[in-house]
């Protein structure tokens, strides 16, 4: 219940002093923690560093923005000859798609995923960046997306000099860990500058390349990327529940047969998926249920049997 009482008179979930204040232990697990959240801990934190393939974490470059787009292109070529895929974040919309454009006019087979493409369509836009419809992908935020992308063995970050929220040091780290899933992962931070941020990402970066590689030499383990077959990939990329409209149709026809009751049985159930699909943090399936929610609670405006 949010931590209050349904009942209560002031029905409400707690506000964050409150809900504070009533923990008594409590586990922060985060791959970017806050201040805030190691304040709490008081410096009693367990780092989980070391990855079962022996990969490192990816090498840091720092770049002039100079010449940034001729050197991005370069360094792309080199990654397509080898089956490899290129991340690239920039810091605008405009930014993305003046980007997207160029390199399409120069050969490179790259997309751009902005926030107004579904989840849906989103999963798809990622598998076929693995299975190699396209070697390079191009967004503004791409922390949200969870991506783990073996394939991916470069990130190139424009503009990683500048402030704001997208360049922060848990920002920088972030995107510098897409790239630690291939044993040939490299990150390139195009700016005039050095900032706390690349500062703190580029001494991180080693700190934890140094244990890591430690580890490997002492337990005879050989950094390997994770290779799966084009079929493994669409298996492990396809949307939970998700269905095309022939299916749906289908469905909604089965569903006209059904009497009053038994739909709202059906309903009952899915609207419970989905909830529960979201308190676990599948989005995806979440909201492939929310569309059937409303495809069955439309078929029932249409006649009742």
């Amino acid at each position: 219940h949010g931590f209050r009482l349904p009942s209560a008179l002031d029905n409400r979930p707690l506000k964050y002093d409150e809900f504070i204040k009533s923990q008594n232990q409590m586990l922060f697990v985060s791959a970017t923690p806050s201040d805030t959240e190691l304040e709490f801990c008081k410096g009693v934190v367990v780092e989980q560093i070391l990855r079962p393939t022996g990969l490192l974490d990816p090498k840091v470059d720092v770049r002039s923005s100079k010449g940034q787009i001729d050197d991005l292109i370069g360094e792309i070529r080199k990654r397509s000859k080898k089956n490899e895929r290129v991340l690239v974040t920039t810091l605008t919309k405009r930014m993305a798609e003046d980007l997207t454009d160029y390199l399409s006019g120069v050969n490179i087979k790259v997309r751009y995923l902005h926030s107004e493409i579904i989840s849906v369509e989103r999963v798809k836009i990622l598998r076929d960046l693995r299975i190699g419809i396209f070697d390079v992908l191009i967004g503004i935020n791409l922390l949200r997306e969870g991506l783990d992308l073996p394939e991916v063995s470069l990130v190139a970050v424009i503009d990683a000099d500048k402030q704001g929220f997208l360049r922060s040091k848990s920002s920088l780290l972030q995107v510098a860990g897409r790239a630690a899933r291939n044993v040939e992962g490299n990150v390139i931070l195009y700016g005039d500058k050095v900032t706390d941020a690349m500062d703190n990402l580029i001494i991180e970066t080693k700190r934890r390349r140094k244990v890591q590689n430690a580890y490997n030499i002492k337990n005879n383990i050989v950094p390997k990327t994770i290779n799966k077959s084009i079929d493994e990939i669409m298996l492990s990329t396809s949307v939970a529940g998700s269905a095309t409209e022939d299916e749906i149709i289908s469905k909604d026809q089965n569903f006209e047969d059904m009497t009053l009751q038994d739909r709202e049985n059906i309903l009952l159930e899915l609207r419970k998926e989905m909830i529960n699909s979201a308190e676990n943090l599948d989005f995806e399936k979440a909201a492939k249920l929310r569309d059937e929610i409303d495809s069955f609670e439309r078929s029932m405006k249409v006649g009742v049997k």
